[in-house]
């Protein structure tokens, strides 16, 4: 639903409150631009979403009676978090003190008030309801765990999964796992071979920031991975299994226990499809699992330009060819690829990018764009990268449109898709 006019600025107290200033309607960042928000690209806010204040920045808004830009001096500004299967066009616009402390792992969507509702501007990118909060009981999550722990006395991976991820940081894919449904993560490495500037289960300890949650410390074995995600397999509706989680480092630095993990797994069962979230950078490794049987995988990345590839991810022993090698391999075997393309309005949508997109897509035959909303500070992200200039940009909305009209067959959304979908019936609505 889109408001009839644009929606006004929110600002916070400090201490917990939230509150519209009528004098100002919301402006929108992109790189180091605000913007005013066209009216058909804001929706109501999604449920599940929520709103953060943002301590020591002032938000930008349009004066209401002259149109011209203003900062709203009354408190801090506001953003939003927009849920899983959202895509945001514009980051929250704000000037930012010289005392303002660096932002946590998050996004952060412009966010406006209007007749009695909060709007966003987003779009609806994936129709999969897998990771929608009121799919989640957390009762059923609870019961999961303690028949799983029960079924795995020793199995360190369910373990990790109920302990950390499902009862601690609430990981949605981790509690689908423990409602037998959908995705089942196999978190399998607990080193990495890149030094990621927004990495969320590592953060050195001179970062103004900290991780969003600790890693896994530990190798599990192919047996403690076989042991969990066969029945899963046999057992859960849609079913996937995937290596490579927000909890763990990089899972090709595992490839020979994932190898000898998937042979066993297909011992067993034929059923689902098996996936691996990786940055992509041991095209050798991504081979020899494709030989085992792996069906599907998704290379995340800031964006699909060297340039600004390299200073985010910082990469020991490979490089950016790597993981477009790595995208071409799998589509050799058959198997369905995917880029986990981390969203920077501003960034994600110049007129270089888009061209490198492109390029990508035709070089790679890629299947899938996952168009995740980026986890970080704005400011601080540019600044580390050295960006002062984003060049020209199209608007995130005219790129989806740009890229659609093009590829028609690639496909938009924010999940791995199950085997079903992956051989043709992409377009039913599984989840609900």
């Amino acid at each position: 639903m889109q408001p009839e006019r644009a929606p006004y600025i929110l600002y916070s107290d400090g201490k917990g409150n939230i509150f519209e200033d009528t004098s100002l309607h919301v402006t929108g960042r992109s790189g180091w631009d605000a913007l005013p928000i066209p009216v058909e690209e804001w929706i109501a806010l999604p449920e599940g979403g929520q709103l953060y204040e943002l301590p020591g920045r002032r938000g930008i808004g349009i004066d209401a009676a002259t149109g011209d830009m203003a900062l709203c001096e009354k408190g801090w500004a506001v953003a939003a978090f927009i849920p899983p299967a959202h895509t945001g066009f514009y980051l929250a616009a704000y000037e930012t003190l010289p005392d303002a402390p660096t932002l946590p792992l998050f996004c952060y969507t412009a966010v406006g008030w209007l007749d009695g509702k909060f709007y966003v501007p987003a779009t609806r990118i994936e129709q999969d309801i897998r990771q929608e909060c009121a799919g989640f009981d957390d009762k059923k999550v609870k019961q999961g765990v303690q028949q799983l722990l029960q079924a795995y006395p020793h199995n360190r991976l369910v373990k990790h999964l109920a302990d950390n991820c499902a009862l601690t940081y609430h990981c949605p894919a981790a509690r689908n796992y423990f409602m037998g449904r959908w995705e089942c993560p196999i978190p399998s490495s607990p080193a990495c071979n890149a030094n990621c500037v927004g990495c969320i289960s590592f953060q050195p300890e001179e970062e103004s920031i900290v991780s969003t949650q600790d890693r896994l410390r530990f190798k599990p074995s192919a047996e403690e991975i076989v042991e969990y995600t066969v029945p899963h397999l046999e057992t859960a509706p849609f079913p996937i299994v995937s290596f490579g989680q927000g909890c763990e480092g990089e899972p090709l630095l595992m490839w020979e226990t994932i190898r000898e993990s998937i042979l066993e797994i297909r011992r067993h069962t034929p059923k689902g499809s098996i996936n691996i979230n990786t940055n992509g950078s041991k095209p050798d490794a991504v081979r020899a699992l494709c030989e085992a049987g792996l069906n599907s995988i998704r290379v995340s990345t800031n964006s699909v330009q060297e340039r600004w590839y390299t200073p985010y991810y910082r990469p020991n022993n490979y490089t950016f060819d790597d993981i477009v090698e790595s995208l071409k391999i799998v589509r050799d075997f058959g198997g369905w690829t995917s880029i986990n393309y981390f969203v920077f309005p501003g960034m994600t949508d110049s007129v270089s990018e888009y061209e490198a997109l492109r390029k990508l897509i035709q070089d790679t035959g890629l299947r899938m764009i996952q168009w995740r909303n980026f986890n970080i500070d704005p400011d601080w992200y540019l600044g580390k990268l050295g960006i002062t200039d984003t060049g020209e940009c199209l608007g995130m909305q005219q790129l989806l449109e740009l890229i659609r009209e093009e590829f028609p067959d690639l496909k938009f959304g924010y999940f791995n898709p199950p085997m079903e979908r992956i051989k043709g019936d992409y377009a039913s609505d599984f989840a609900h």
